[in-house]
């Protein structure tokens, strides 16, 4: 079973990744994104534009159960991350949590 937290610190060293809602809006909207990852706190018109995009572009979103916070915690920052656009997966296998939320793999936080 694929772990969001390992496999985001595996992106994190050896993919590329963006972080933040703007950006993911740009590049969902360009079709360049191959996942994107939200919390799910993020602010709802913010959910509701990535979600929208993502559905026309056919780009998989991942619903992260904790907050910005904990997001941000999880990527090494110390503020706020509502969501991380993934352009290049590197040697991680995170493309497997695509279209999937927190609850149905299992996760806890």
């Amino acid at each position: 079973m694929v772990s969001l937290e390992s496999e985001l610190k595996m992106v994190l060293k050896t993919g590329k990744v963006v972080l933040g809602s703007k950006q993911a809006i740009k590049y969902v909207k360009l079709g360049k994104a191959k996942m994107v990852i939200l919390a799910a706190n993020a602010p709802p018109n913010i959910k509701s534009d990535i979600l929208y995009y993502a559905k026309l572009s056919n780009i998989p979103v991942y619903i992260y159960k904790g907050t910005s916070v904990d997001l941000g915690v999880l990527c090494g920052k110390p503020f706020m991350v509502s969501a991380i656009t993934i352009l290049d997966e590197g040697e991680s296998k995170i493309l497997e949590l695509a279209g999937k939320s927190e609850t149905e793999e299992g996760g806890e936080k």
